[in-house]
């Protein structure tokens, strides 16, 4: 199974910008999307379909243009569903889960604490709520694919700067201490396990020309449950693909 991740920051600007156009060559079975910013309702889905796609899973936030995940899959599901029974979450359009055999693979965006204190403090939350969650999950559904956008760069070798952003949403001692738990709880960075010392980002801002200049973070993960850790067979990101202001990740797995 070959699983794609990617914050498309919008669908609809994703397309225009030639997102059907760059996966019709590309293998994968399952297309993971972050930030689709809409409802079906006002999004032409057929190209995903005539590339061989369906749609499994949407799940929308209430406010209109915002946030809302995504699953396309050529494999068909066992089960899928929505959120994490958190209102204050699941009003966000934050998580899909989709089972394929033994597999659960969930479809996550994380919260950003960019804005300021308050939603710094939901990320915060988020992140407790969303650990314990998933633990509880992992007694049922073992073999686990966590993918998305975790706005949450782990080490120094995951962004561009680190000294000058030691007090940035995203980089900040606790959010990197909480990823530190999460990997030691059972779970594998698959781009980390396959390319250990590999410096490459996943996120640029659209200031300053910061992607021709590569100043960019590793924001978005596949984390894989140790049971499945030796079915890996590779991991990497598309830094070529520019249908948003993040790039995609791959995992192939046994």
């Amino acid at each position: 199974m070959q699983i794609l991740t990617y914050n498309v920051n919008g669908i609809r600007a994703a397309i225009k910008n030639g997102l059907l156009e760059w996966l019709k060559d590309k293998p994968f079975d399952v297309l993971c999307f972050q930030e689709v910013k809409a409802t079906t309702d006002v999004v032409d889905l057929s190209g995903f379909e005539e590339l061989g796609y369906e749609l499994i899973g949407w799940h929308a936030a209430e406010k209109k243009g915002y946030s809302g995940v995504a699953i396309f899959s050529k494999v068909k599901a066992d089960l899928v569903s929505i959120g994490v029974n958190l209102p204050i979450y699941d009003i966000e359009g934050r998580i899909l889960r989709a089972d394929f055999g033994d597999i659960t693979l969930l479809n996550c965006y994380f919260p950003s604490g960019t804005s300021g204190e308050l939603r710094q403090g939901v990320k915060m939350s988020f992140l407790a709520d969303f650990y314990d969650w998933v633990n509880v999950l992992r007694q049922e559904r073992p073999n686990l694919i966590i993918c998305g956008d975790y706005n949450i760069a782990h080490t120094e070798n995951d962004i561009h700067d680190p000294k000058g952003n030691k007090k940035s949403s995203g980089f900040l001692p606790e959010e990197r201490e909480w990823m530190t738990k999460w990997f030691g709880n059972g779970y594998v960075d698959a781009f980390r396990f396959v390319n250990p010392d590999l410096k490459e980002y996943s996120w640029w801002t659209y200031r300053a020309g910061a992607r021709a200049n590569n100043k960019g973070w590793r924001i978005d993960y596949i984390s894989v449950a140790e049971p499945l850790k030796d079915r890996i067979i590779g991991s990497r990101q598309y830094n070529d693909a520019v249908h948003s202001d993040h790039c995609p990740v791959w995992l192939e797995i046994d």
